[in-house]
């Protein structure tokens, strides 16, 4: 594992003092990082030599039961925030949620950015090992209309679903056009909340006033309203604009059936993110400010921070 910022709470979530993690990586640099006791090897065999050499040994039962309990009251926190609604403009959780009841999990997922990638990692339930693909890193825009088409490329017989953002549509789309001559069938779920929402929460989180991110808070003479379905459908998909959580399910269903990409946009929330399940993100936030609110923010950051760990 890479050990990032979501798997890790920006290293916040380390409790076990005195414990060591060792780092099994086919590169040096990767296994000696946070302080690790490095093991460089092969994972498949570096994995195989080290159950050899535990033998019969088992982790203690509170350990695994912990795991267990907890694995258990996530699965009812998540069914919750995913649940369907009549809401206008429903989270992103709620679209996921409509996505995974209509299309199961025999599907191979792609993301990219935006709040998409923390709500999948915590919401989506993969099906099978390699079938869950994101591409994150510092919110790589644009990345998943072609991922999905390099993954269609790689698995033709199996059912290819990407999940976007209206600013990353925008950003590179062309691939739509790519797919339909192909004859490489994506189903693209667009999610509209009209701007970058991820990054507009995170400036309010910050203490900054909504500036620049939402349409609505940008600099503008005329409020852009796209006809992403009717843009889609210039290129070739089958396409779509669903008005709700059930009407995007009864659309999913039939793009199953399609053979042609088919791209199903849907209007969401952009100020509503799922608190459940999730930690503190190191987003720095500037020392010195005239707003009262980012004074708070950065001390509440600073006081965060103690919490971090290097890593043993």
């Amino acid at each position: 594992t890479r050990l990032q910022d979501f798997t890790t709470g920006s290293w916040a979530l380390f409790k076990n003092s005195g414990k060591t993690i060792i780092g099994l990586n086919v590169q040096p640099f990767d296994a000696g990082k946070h302080r690790a006791l490095p093991l460089v090897a092969d994972a498949a065999e570096g994995l195989a030599e080290l159950g050899a050499a535990l033998k019969d040994w088992k982790a203690p039962a509170s350990w695994t039961d912990n795991a267990s309990s907890g694995k258990k009251a996530w699965a009812v926190e998540a069914a919750k925030v995913t649940a369907s609604t009549n809401a206008a403009y429903p989270s992103d959780a709620q679209v996921i949620g409509a996505v995974q009841r209509a299309m199961g999990s025999g599907v191979t997922l792609l993301n990219a950015s935006g709040g998409l990638p923390g709500e999948l990692h915590k919401l989506w339930q993969a099906g099978a090992p390699g079938s869950y693909h994101g591409e994150y890193g510092f919110s790589t825009m644009g990345y998943e209309i072609a991922g999905g088409l390099g993954a269609k490329m790689a698995k033709p017989g199996e059912e290819i679903v990407v999940m976007i953002g209206d600013g990353s549509y925008l950003m590179m789309n062309s691939e739509i056009a790519t797919s339909v001559m192909l004859g490489l069938k994506l189903t693209i779920v667009l999610l509209d909340n009209r701007g970058y929402g991820c990054i507009n929460r995170l400036q309010m989180a910050t203490g900054g006033a909504n500036f620049n991110n939402l349409l609505k808070d940008s600099r503008h003479e005329v409020l852009p309203d796209i006809d992403f379905a009717a843009h889609a459908a210039s290129m070739g998909a089958i396409a779509e604009k669903v008005p709700s959580i059930a009407g995007l399910e009864n659309a999913l269903a039939q793009a199953r059936k399609n053979t042609r990409t088919t791209v199903l946009v849907i209007d969401t929330d952009p100020l509503v993110s799922t608190d459940a399940g999730g930690h503190w993100w190191d987003v720095a936030v500037p020392e010195v400010s005239v707003r009262p609110q980012v004074n708070a923010a950065r001390k509440a950051y600073d006081e965060k921070r103690q919490m971090q760990t290097i890593g043993d």
